[in-house]
């Protein structure tokens, strides 16, 4: 379990990765699931970047009550990043959750969840539950402010059924970027511009995959990225075998950053 230290200071941001592995479990890791918790005089409530299907065994494994988690920031809706919704809903709804949960994604994803709901657990998107799920879509090019969280989107290269978002959220006082999953896109460099923490796709070290981030593009773009810091995710067991030679440093399940 990762110590978590608290943040000095009025303001700053915990990043735990819950989940920072591909959709396949490359490296025996478990899929997208990003934990944000502002610090500060008064706290918000946390949020998740992304919820893949296995985002409660990795919230647990952390030590992180999924409980609280006031909003769920989606980028796309694969499987590997959107799938654990379905079990977060449920799971608060047996332990008796009253606060709203909202959900941001793409255009769609009110519709997707809905379908995904009822696939894997028939009626379950129709049952009443004591909190509500209060869905915001969000456009490339839109902006929302959600659970003390500013979210602006800009289009990712990345077919998913919806239009992908790269996302810039802004919470703690600290901006923090994620592509997602995409290819490499000039929106990358503007969701990134000055950001505290750009989280990065690099699903292989330098073989062209459509739709994906490679190491070789980063390197090849990085005087365009200009976050402060960068942290590599969402890693095949190609790009697992060359981490330790990766320009920027790569996410493992666990890792904690304080921004």
């Amino acid at each position: 379990m990762p110590s978590r230290g608290s943040q000095q200071g009025p303001a700053g941001v915990t990043v735990t990765f819950a989940g920072s592995g591909d959709a396949f479990g490359s490296g025996g890791r478990l899929q997208a699931c990003i934990h944000m918790e502002p610090n500060g005089p008064v706290e918000p409530a946390p949020v998740l970047l992304d919820c893949g299907a296995t985002s409660l065994p990795a919230l647990r494994g952390c030590g992180l009550d999924p409980g609280p988690v006031a909003a769920v920031f989606v980028s796309h809706l694969h499987g590997d990043h959107f799938g654990g919704l379905p079990f977060l809903i449920l799971d608060a709804q047996f332990a008796g959750r009253t606060a709203p949960l909202a959900v941001v994604g793409p255009p769609g994803t009110g519709q997707r969840l809905t379908e995904a709901m009822e696939c894997m657990f028939p009626g379950s998107s129709r049952v009443r539950r004591r909190f509500a799920v209060e869905v915001t879509e969000l456009r490339p090019g839109g902006s929302a402010a959600v659970a003390g969280v500013r979210a602006q989107a800009f289009r990712a290269s990345h077919p998913s059924g919806a239009p992908a978002l790269i996302l810039r959220l802004t919470l703690g006082g600290r901006v923090i970027a994620y592509t997602g999953d995409t290819a490499w896109t000039s929106a990358i460099a503007a969701a990134a511009a000055g950001a505290d923490l750009l989280i990065a796709e690099a699903y292989y070290w330098d073989k062209a995959v459509p739709h994906h981030l490679r190491h070789a593009d980063l390197v090849a773009h990085r005087d365009e990225l200009t976050a402060r810091r960068t942290v590599l995710t969402h890693m095949s067991a190609d790009m697992l075998g060359h981490r330790e030679q990766a320009c920027h440093q790569p996410a493992h399940d666990g890792l904690v950053l304080e921004l």
